[in-house]
């Protein structure tokens, strides 16, 4: 048994009309997808350097690895929260 071919339409259902949906408005998530997304673009020459994703990590783990420890005190201070308010 042949199933019946459904062709594709641009068209609304028959039901909805485009009044029912409102004003659209372009870009509506943009900036929220530019805060929430972790996407790096690269220049054209540094893409060209490094062509994959693991060159990159590698490349940044690297990086990491040699770098110097930070400059943050290694022990708490003898200072209480208290004594630190007051003055």
């Amino acid at each position: 048994m042949k199933k019946p071919s459904r062709k594709p339409t641009d068209d609304l259902r028959p039901e909805c009309k485009r009044s029912d949906f409102g004003t659209l408005v372009r870009g509506k998530y943009a900036q929220r997808l530019m805060e929430t997304t972790n996407v790096v673009v690269l220049d054209p020459q540094v893409a060209r350097a490094f062509p994959t994703d693991r060159a990159v990590n590698k490349a940044l783990r690297g990086l990491l690895r040699n770098r110097k420890p930070s400059a943050r005190p290694t022990t708490r201070s003898a200072r209480t929260r208290r004594e630190r308010r007051a003055g």
